[in-house]
């Protein structure tokens, strides 16, 4: 991957599959590596917030970094979470990571401490500078409270192992804002985490998605990628309709903040890709619950299907 600069396309920010006793689901993961492999992604993101990352223990991560780099044996590249408030816990993921075989690292800024840009710079300096794998920003407010701004990502651009950035934020004037800061910046990776601006983000001229639902239907999110690179301006609005409305069906419930991660992994277990355990504090949705997202997974399928069928058809 470190050759091929920018990294570009769909990169799932892969769900940890977990036993009930929440301890590393190996065969579900198994399972769903090969899924969005066969789905066509570009690359997979283990250890993100949609891997709930911050609520693993630390054998957790690292048999989850280690089986993933073996399973995927090179086939896309991995990029492997190493965000934590220890800087010393995030160089020895890293050196896991890179023992391992992974091809780059992510990290998020450190949060509970009130810290300021200067202090992001020096921070992503002094761990891009002790790491041996290429380093990704990862902007994600919303979780964090911390904001990586403009400036910022263009002053760490300049680092020669800091390699792109994640932007997580779900606000397209902030993309557009680290875009231009970073133009003069040919091969740094500017990637857009929320699905729902994904095809605007495309057209502002980012280089991908690292997105959720890529994880239950990755060719939905890979056939939107490739619609862009080709100019099919009308595939493109219809598959980002598509997911949008996915997004309604399976991400919303006024109930909880955490319905996204809630509603990802019971449709995934709804496919049998996962058990749809989740670690502490969160925890999955009962049974009745379950049961109505079901009618609404439903009504996704069967639309994906309708599409499927009628492209299909054309072809033929």
């Amino acid at each position: 991957m470190t050759n091929t600069r920018p990294l570009k396309g769909i990169i799932p920010p892969l769900i940890t599959p977990l036993n009930s006793d929440l301890s590393l689901d190996k065969e579900s993961l198994k399972k769903l590596l090969n899924h969005v492999i066969s789905g066509g992604v570009h690359g997979v993101f283990i250890l993100g917030t949609t891997g709930e990352f911050a609520s693993l223990r630390r054998e957790t991560k690292v048999e989850l970094i280690e089986e993933t780099t073996k399973l995927v044996a090179g086939r896309i590249p991995v990029l492997v979470g190493i965000t934590d408030c220890a800087f010393e816990e995030s160089l020895n993921l890293a050196k896991i990571a890179k023992d391992s075989g992974a091809d780059a690292l992510v990290a998020t800024t450190p949060f509970y401490m009130n810290i300021g840009q200067q202090e992001l710079v020096n921070y992503y300096e002094k761990l891009a500078d002790l790491v041996e794998l290429p380093l990704f920003l990862y902007n994600m407010p919303g979780n964090t409270h911390k904001h990586i701004s403009p400036d910022t990502a263009a002053k760490l651009a300049n680092h020669p192992n800091i390699i792109g950035i994640k932007d997580s934020s779900g606000d397209p004037y902030t993309f557009q804002a680290y875009l231009e800061a970073l133009k003069s910046f040919s091969e740094f990776s500017v990637l857009v985490g929320p699905e729902e601006i994904l095809a605007d983000t495309l057209k502002m001229g980012g280089n991908g998605g690292v997105t959720g639902g890529a994880n239950l239907f990755p060719k939905l999110y890979v056939g939107l990628f490739e619609a862009f690179k080709k100019g099919e301006k009308d595939r493109v609005k219809e598959l980002q309709e598509v997911i949008l409305y996915l997004s309604e069906q399976l991400y919303q419930n006024e109930n909880y903040s955490s319905s996204y991660l809630k509603g990802l992994k019971a449709a995934m277990s709804f496919e049998g890709l996962c058990e749809g355990n989740l670690a502490l504090p969160l925890y999955a949705y009962s049974e009745e619950e379950k049961t109505q997202l079901f009618e609404r997974y439903r009504l996704v399928k069967e639309k994906i299907g309708k599409m499927e069928n009628r492209e299909r058809e054309i072809r033929e």
